[in-house]
């Protein structure tokens, strides 16, 4: 018999399948990981297909060995292999690293074990009567065990290792190797009793069950309950006997859910997302593959969990730019959470308050179904929204980041016992670091961007390579001491708080910078829940999906920062942000109140805002980019070249270019724009980069992005060259 084998090595010269003599003396399944001799060296590989010849007339090796007792990746996710190598042009050792704990290639992660203690009879007294005694420990421990075994480990933290040793010598407790599984999270302390369904959620509930689509999406405002239905979803699918996954964009809010979905659902759920440990995450994918765990809860690469008989798959905050992955293996979540629901004839529900515009074109063509739950679980309703104009707190002498009338409501909740938000999309203590005198600008010695200014650290750090510098005293350029500091971010935005504040409230950030540990999330966002801070400043990380009773009051600084980047979806983040932040206030029982601060407050985009108009702010995008052929009228394929050489680079791009101007010239109808240049940032980690960014008509593309790929793979001249369709930044 022959095995087809894809060699674990992700490079295009070995992406293709190899043919290996499966021996005789083991049986083999197909999706087992083995080891095959490969040129002079030992590689792990994937069995795809068992056949029995191979289809060339050359000489063939054996694999050497099975990796593994049992096939790790099942039938499903070597279909999913298929379609996703297609649908994204990917290798096929990059999506298959996709369906397993990275750490388990290698067998750099194993099965934790611990030594655990037991009687060795169950007749207590007859057990006692071999002890002397005087050996009171000895007794104490039979007496400990009698009801149950215990770890070593804690055995030795009440009582002397020597009379635990001394027992196992006479044969009176027997020690044994005991697999403990790595928890990511506690269990949970919420205490959920059976909820029963508002009108509304019963209505959206039904209306997904009915639905003849496959997709659905879930509109629904912040507050209305969408997590409840999703709930009962999985619910309805565990009575089935089948399996559910849910996700959710920001790791942070991972746990959150999970202890939510616990408290309802109890060990039935595992967690998947990139923040666990290798240990925690090798046990969370053996008890999904195993099927202990019917509920996957995680972020995007959760979509990749090696569930069977799937029920449901919900997406929640759709819109999020997070679904998709621009880094190499590229892939949208929601094509890959579409072909696993086909595959176990289930459905992918959507969820948003702010669906993308993409997503809500689908659902008003009725490729999608459309659910609407409009109106909050709580009777206050939604938030009241007050757009104050910024440029007039400066005419009126307010140089603060704070209006004067956020400053008095801040101090008005506070004064009455309640939790404020402050949303500035921003991190660090200042954006740059500019000489007044030449106007040098301190920059990244690998990155072409600016340096943000840190003072916990005193450190000037770029945001994108991570590199560290000392912050400018004295100009480099002119040698000037005149340095001034560019727009705040959520550091000095705490410290101008606690200055008008004061020193008795407490203030927390939640971004980047304070959240490296792994319990950083839980820690800051439980510490507010308990009401042990007053107010919680943050980046978009506070944006989505939390809910706070005693938020009464959230204040968006500087709502307009996204507004005019160079980017087509700009107005359509801007305002799904400040809507998503808008959200966090007057949840429960209490009035919510939400301040936005802009210097362009006569843009459409805030009337939309303030009055809650998703329709109308969607009618009003979707007519621009009718006009101006962006998507979802048109497909915008980016090829982003990259080499530490800026010649090489260049030379690539315009070889490429060349060839993509014929291939226009065959299909000038097709072809919207297409336009060389180099990328908005044109160094990073020390990789010059050129793009070329094309338009093609939407329902004609797929017969003209294979083209591109087929250009781009055979003229790559030793640069990364990487195609992205749609891409969610073009910086």
């Amino acid at each position: 018999m022959i095995a087809k084998v894809i060699v674990d090595i992700s490079n295009s010269e070995v992406d293709k399948i190899f043919d290996y003599i499966i021996p005789s003396d083991f049986e083999l399944e197909v999706g087992t990981r083995v080891l095959v001799p490969f040129g002079n060296r030992s590689i792990e590989g994937f069995c795809i297909k068992i056949t029995d010849s191979p289809e060339g007339d050359y000489k063939l090796k054996e694999i050497i060995k099975k990796m593994d007792a049992k096939p790790l990746i099942k039938a499903e996710m070597l279909e999913l292999a298929r379609f996703m190598r297609e649908k994204f042009y990917l290798r096929y050792v990059d999506v298959l690293r996709l369906f397993i704990p990275s750490k388990l290639r290698g067998n750099k992660v194993k099965v934790l074990e611990r030594e655990y203690c037991v009687l060795a009879s169950e007749d207590i007294q007859t057990l006692k009567s071999r002890i002397s005694p005087r050996a009171k420990s000895q007794l104490a421990i039979i007496d400990r065990l009698a009801s149950s075994g215990e770890y070593l480990t804690v055995l030795n933290t009440e009582f002397s290792p020597s009379a635990i040793n001394s027992l196992v010598e006479k044969g009176l407790v027997i020690k044994s190797k005991q697999e403990v599984l790595r928890k990511p999270i506690s269990d949970s302390d919420i205490n959920q009793n059976k909820v029963v369904l508002t009108d509304t959620q019963e209505k959206a509930l039904n209306e997904i069950k009915s639905s003849k689509q496959s997709i659905v999406l879930l509109h629904g405002v912040t507050g209305s309950g969408k997590t409840e239905v999703y709930m009962s979803l999985i619910e309805s699918a565990l009575k089935q006997g089948k399996t559910a996954i849910a996700l959710v964009p920001e790791i942070s809010l991972t746990p959150q859910i999970l202890r939510v979905f616990r408290a309802r659902f109890g060990d039935d759920i595992a967690m998947l997302h990139s923040g666990l440990s290798d240990g925690e995450r090798y046990d969370e994918w053996r008890r999904i593959y195993d099927g202990d765990a019917k509920i996957v809860v995680g972020a995007r690469s959760a979509i990749f969990a090696p569930t069977e008989n799937l029920g449901v798959i919900i997406i929640d905050e759709e819109h999020d730019s997070s679904y998709i992955s621009e880094s190499n293996p590229r892939f949208r979540t929601l094509d890959v959470a579409e072909f696993r629901a086909n595959y176990n004839n289930c459905k992918v529900v959507l969820g948003s308050a702010t669906p993308s515009v993409e997503s809500y074109n689908n659902a008003r063509a009725n490729k999608f179904a459309l659910v609407e739950m409009n109106k909050r679980i709580s009777k206050n309703g939604m938030p009241n929204i007050q757009i104050v104009d910024m440029a007039q707190e400066l005419r009126v002498g307010n140089f603060s980041v704070f209006s004067n009338e956020l400053k008095s409501k801040l101090q008005e909740v506070i004064s009455n016992g309640n939790q404020a938000m402050v949303f500035i999309n921003r991190r660090g203590y200042a954006s740059y670091m500019q000489c007044k005198s030449c106007g040098y600008i301190a920059k990244c010695t690998d990155c072409d961007i600016a340096l943000t200014y840190h003072k916990e650290d005193n450190l000037l750090k770029c945001h994108y390579c991570g590199k560290k510098f000392k912050p400018l005293d004295i100009c480099p350029n002119c040698h000037s001491e005149s340095i001034k500091q560019g727009k705040i971010g959520t550091e000095k935005v705490v410290r101008e708080l606690q200055e008008f504040l004061g020193d008795s409230v407490r203030i927390l950030r939640m971004d980047n910078d304070t959240t490296t540990t792994k319990t950083a999330y839980l820690d800051i966002l439980g510490a507010f829940r308990r009401g042990e801070a007053q107010v919680l400043v943050g980046t978009q990380m506070i944006v989505k999906g939390h809910d706070f009773p005693n938020v009464t009051l959230v204040g968006v600084l500087d709502a307009d920062m996204s507004l005019y980047f160079s980017d087509y979806r700009s107005c359509e983040r801007t305002y799904q942000l400040i809507t998503q932040v808008a959200g966090r206030a007057g949840r429960k029982d209490k009035l919510g109140e939400v301040i936005i601060q802009t210097y362009s407050p006569k843009h459409y985009l805030f009337n939309f805002v303030k009055n809650y108009d998703y329709k109308g702010f969607f009618d009003k995008e979707l007519n621009t980019r009718g006009v101006t052929n962006f998507p979802p009228y048109t497909t915008i394929v980016r090829v982003l070249v990259t080499n530490e050489q800026d010649e090489k680079s260049l030379n690539c791009t315009k070889k490429i270019y060349d060839l993509l101007k014929l291939l226009r010239a065959e299909n000038e109808k097709e072809f919207v724009y297409m336009q060389a240049m180099k990328s908005p940032i044109n160094k990073i980690q020390n990789k010059y980069r050129y793009q070329i960014v094309l338009r093609i008509k939407r329902n004609l593309e797929d017969r003209i992005i294979g083209k591109i790929y087929n250009i781009v793979d055979e003229n790559k001249q030793g640069n990364s060259v990487f195609v992205e369709i749609n891409p969610q930044n073009m910086s």
